[in-house]
C-alpha cells in the first residue's frame, strides 16, 4: 500500500493525467512509494470522504478560482491543499511538483 496519497485536481481530471506520470517517475526515482492520480474539481467532494482520503490535493492552474472554497473543504479535512505553480505545469516538471507535495506534506 502507498505511503501517502496525492490527488491532483483540475477542470476535468484528463490535462493532469501527463503531470501524474511525471510525479509518479519522480516519486520512482526518488525510491518513495506515493499513490498518485487526477480528478476532476466536481470529484474532490467525494475524493475528500473516501477512506482512505488524501493526504494532500493540489489544484491545477486552471482551477484556482475554485481554491478559497477548496480550501475551507481541506482544512475542515485536515488535509493540505494549493494550486500547482503555473510555471511547472506548464513544463510538466513533475519533480517540483512532486517535491510541493511532499513540502505539505512535511516530508522532505
Amino acid at each position: 500500500m502507498a505511503e501517502k496519497i496525492i490527488i491532483l485536481a483540475c477542470s476535468a481530471g484528463m490535462s493532469t493525467s501527463l503531470l501524474v506520470s511525471k510525479m509518479e517517475a519522480a516519486a520512482k526515482q526518488d525510491g518513495v512509494d506515493y499513490k498518485i492520480f487526477a480528478t476532476s474539481a466536481a470529484d474532490i467532494d467525494h475524493q475528500l470522504s473516501q477512506d482512505p482520503h488524501p493526504d494532500v490535493l493540489l489544484l491545477g492552474p486552471q482551477v484556482r478560482y475554485m481554491a478559497n472554497d477548496v480550501k475551507k473543504k481541506t482544512d475542515k479535512a485536515g488535509i493540505p491543499m494549493d494550486i500547482i505553480n503555473m510555471s511547472d505545469y506548464g513544463m510538466m516538471n513533475g519533480e517540483n511538483v512532486l517535491q510541493a507535495a511532499e513540502k505539505l506534506l512535511g516530508d522532505r
